[in-house]
């Protein structure tokens, strides 16, 4: 069974419901279809209704059965506004009818106040603003400060402890990320495997050294963060430094890392230093290692996000949407 379907398996068993405030889109329409076919979610295209129809109908997509929220309807704003003033304090009513001009802030309350599970976005939105309502109208998974991404990659030739599965963070969001901020980036990383996937997470945080072959302050950045994660953490495996053969092939790790270490050679998820590393990884593991990539999922918010890619085809959306549902299922 492909990762792809057992995803889709887990889904079935409670799918859960994901607003979509680019709903007028045509990937958007032909991917909520998809999921909605399927049985994994429950879309919710949030938007202008004649407009979304309208797209829907020159892109030959069925509305039926996919609810359609207008995100324009005064009535339906005003209660919306009045339940996140319930619960969050931070806002006041005027600024609340500014903010909800934009259906990604409608749709973010919207997940806020439990109205959708989810929130699907980043087609015409920019990652900068899907993470910025996200963190505003959502808030942050409680002891987490940095939002970060990951994604789950299918290597054809690789045999781990997960199979031919390897998680990657991160690879979207942190440039030049503190050894604070790695630190979270590996605490959430552990907790959205666990939760998502049902592994036990091992996590590698990697480097261009194994265990001071090297010495220089991007190597040093990394074994601080080891051990920040390590002190809140201290019931997560989280070791490092490492080279990347240290992290996940067993026989290297045997004889670079002399002490013992759960997550030498068996790691299941691995932390790149910064975001060119991870960029460029990722982008090598698919040209040239043929690996097929899952996601990203964004992480460390209070309620499930993901954020597209502007170039994402159909299935991508699809997937990243049934693998949002999913995740929705057990996050807390």
């Amino acid at each position: 069974m492909t990762f792809t379907e057992t995803l889709l398996k887990k889904a079935l068993l409670s799918p859960k419901s994901i607003v979509l405030p680019e709903a007028s889109e045509e990937k958007i329409l032909l991917a909520a279809r998809k999921v909605a076919d399927l049985g994994a979610a429950r879309p919710i295209l949030l938007g202008n209704p004649d407009e979304i129809s309208a797209s829907a109908n020159g892109a030959g997509v069925s509305l039926e059965g996919i609810e359609v929220v207008d995100s324009g309807d005064e009535a339906f704003k005003t209660e919306l506004i009045g339940k996140l003033l319930e619960v969050c304090g931070d806002f006041s009513e005027k600024a609340l009818n500014r903010k909800f001009r934009d259906p990604l802030n409608v749709a973010a309350a919207m997940v806020r106040t439990g109205y959708a599970d989810c929130l699907g976005a980043g087609l015409t939105c920019s990652t900068g603003e899907v993470i910025l309502t996200a963190q505003l109208m959502i808030g942050m998974h409680e002891g987490i400060n940095t939002v970060s991404s990951i994604g789950i990659a299918e290597f054809p030739n690789f045999n781990g402890p997960e199979g031919n599965l390897l998680c990657l963070t991160d690879c979207a969001v942190n440039m030049r990320p503190s050894p604070e901020e790695l630190a979270d980036i590996a605490i959430t990383s552990a907790q959205t495997v666990r939760t998502l996937l049902g592994w036990e997470p091992r996590v590698a945080m990697l480097s261009f050294s194994t265990r001071g072959s090297s010495e220089h302050e991007d190597v040093e950045k990394v074994r601080k963060a080891v051990e920040i994660a390590r002190s809140r953490k201290p019931d997560l495996l989280i070791d490092g430094e490492f080279q990347l053969d240290a992290a996940i092939i067993p026989e290297v790790a045997r004889k670079k890392v002399r002490d013992h270490s759960p997550v030498a050679g068996r790691a299941n998820i691995i932390v790149f230093p910064d975001l060119g590393a991870g960029n460029i990884g990722v982008k090598m593991a698919q040209i040239f290692g043929g690996a097929v990539a899952h996601g990203p999922l964004l992480q460390g918010f209070a309620k499930p996000v993901t954020d597209f890619s502007r170039s994402a085809p159909v299935e991508e959306i699809a997937g990243n949407l049934v693998m949002l549902s999913v995740y929705a299922q057990n996050m807390q």
